[in-house]
């Protein structure tokens, strides 16, 4: 398990769940987790994890879901039924959520086009999770504060309407599937609603002043990549 810290002293531990990435960021009195996971039946071995932390049941303040894929929130349900935090999620997400299920966005890539026309015929049968309500409707610049962390919650869509990242303490970025980490010299999501949108989410994302941007699957993406692909997409995209 890794760990970060911000110059103010926001603690970051990252929790890998199979293919998935869960974060947890600890304040003085917050503790605050950022997506689940995929699998209910694990939900026992990530709420060993967090116990490891020295996070005992009941002390998980927030439950922010940057966006309602089952891979990104399966457990929130039983997250909430443990701890009782208040779910934070974007308000476009909230119809998903209440029904269980979000539907797959296309795909970027020849293979993940097929993928996403499988994952439309399967639909909730393969991809839905237990419905839950959120707390917190997010928009864009909601803030969370806690003595010097200051948790700040944007919009970044493309992925999806509703995806939304977390910046803490203007130094590292939580991004969800607003880029993966998993290809070489390659940001690019294999699936998103609307790339050229995605696009305009990594340019708002480099104005945050981050330098550390850890996704949703795989590893950390530095703010070189992400400038690189940034400006190679803004001209395959024709957007300036």
């Amino acid at each position: 398990m890794m760990k970060l810290k911000t110059k103010k002293g926001a603690a970051i531990s990252i929790i890998k769940d199979g293919r998935n990435n869960v974060y947890l960021i600890s304040g003085e009195n917050i503790n605050v987790l950022i997506d689940t996971g995929r699998s209910s039946p694990d939900f026992p071995a990530l709420r060993k994890t967090i116990e490891g932390l020295m996070i005992k049941p009941g002390k998980i303040t927030h439950l922010i879901i940057t966006h309602s894929h089952y891979d990104h929130c399966m457990n929130a349900k039983a997250i909430k039924d443990l701890e009782n935090c208040e779910i934070i999620l974007s308000r476009h997400e909230a119809v998903f959520a209440n029904a269980g299920f979000t539907p797959l966005p296309g795909g970027t890539r020849f293979i993940s086009n097929l993928i996403t026309r499988l994952g439309k015929a399967l639909g909730p049968k393969r991809f839905s999770y237990q419905p839950f309500s959120a707390d917190i409707l997010a928009d864009d610049h909601l803030i969370l504060t806690d003595g010097d962390l200051q948790l700040e919650i944007i919009e970044t869509p493309g992925h999806t309407r509703g995806s939304i990242s977390i910046i803490i303490d203007s130094e590292i970025a939580l991004i969800g599937d607003a880029m993966f980490g998993v290809f070489k010299n390659s940001v690019m999501p294999p699936f998103a609603e609307d790339p050229k949108e995605l696009v305009k989410s990594w340019g708002k994302l480099l104005k945050t002043g981050c330098d550390k941007f850890l996704p949703g699957h795989g590893n950390e993406v530095s703010r070189e990549l992400l400038q690189r692909e940034y400006e190679k997409y803004i001209l395959k995209y024709h957007l300036q």
